[in-house]
């Protein structure tokens, strides 16, 4: 299973990591465990002392490489160490040092960033108002009820649920914990 991991590195040598990764995936046959490695860049329009605008590239995350890595219990003895071991590599975030290996980003968190930088398109939403839905997750799973309101932006939906001896009330939640019945 693929998961993206944040290699933390001193602050303006982010590129020069990501090059030296790739070349060391290449070098040591490690493209079947190391899949990507991006450094997350957004376009900014800054006006200068004149009053001219010009674009400017920025890091979105400074000091950070984020490393797309084969996982299957735990991550790879060797991919981890090749990592660890590039110049200008601090370490991981979520391994306090030790040997303790990181955690990896959570798979909504690291969407959004590759939404954000324009890697993957947000899924489309087949619900609508007045749709019928069941609640899959959380703590009312099970509950139905029916949608009121569908806010793509947030991907989330208000449903009217009925608790309380009968009494719709309306709540809030994530596209990922309903379904359509």
């Amino acid at each position: 299973m693929r998961r993206w991991y944040v290699a933390t590195t001193y602050s303006g040598f982010e590129n020069s990591v990501k090059q030296d990764l790739e070349r060391r995936m290449e070098s040591m046959n490690m493209t079947d465990k190391i899949y990507q490695v991006l450094v997350p860049e957004e376009i900014e329009e800054v006006t200068d002392k004149k009053g001219n605008k010009k674009q400017k590239v920025s890091k979105m995350f400074p000091g950070y490489v984020f490393v797309e890595m084969e996982v299957d219990k735990e991550m790879d003895e060797k991919a981890w160490f090749m990592v660890r071991n590039t110049p200008k590599v601090t370490g991981f975030l979520g391994s306090s040092g030790g040997g303790t290996k990181p955690v990896p980003i959570p798979r909504d968190e690291m969407d959004e960033i590759l939404r954000k930088l324009g890697m993957i398109s947000k899924p489309k939403f087949e619900i609508q108002v007045g749709d019928k839905v069941q609640i899959t997750e959380g703590s009312f799973t099970g509950f139905y009820g029916e949608v009121s309101n569908v806010n793509e932006e947030k991907e989330v939906i208000t449903m009217l649920v009925e608790m309380f001896g009968g009494r719709s009330t309306p709540m809030e939640f994530p596209f990922n914990q309903v379904k359509k019945i």
